[in-house]
């Protein structure tokens, strides 16, 4: 994730931006740390969606082929 500076830079933005007090280079400056927060986001889900094992009442594993084939891909 982003750092706490990040993040409290990022929240400080989209405040501006709510408020419509944002400059041009605030607004990319934003759009940056959105996108560095998403990556962020999006890496970490996938880590936790490739170490998830599904298994069923009877005790089989029906882990999803498409989750099986993340996990196998390095």
């Amino acid at each position: 994730m982003l750092d706490d500076q990040k993040l409290l830079r990022l929240n400080q933005l989209a405040k501006l931006k709510r408020e419509d007090k944002i400059s041009k280079t605030e607004l990319k400056e934003l759009t940056g740390l959105r996108e560095e927060y998403l990556s962020n986001f999006r890496n970490s889900f996938k880590n936790q969606i490739k170490n998830t094992k599904v298994i069923d009442p009877e005790g089989k594993d029906v882990t999803p082929d498409k989750v099986k084939a993340l996990r196998n891909k390095k």
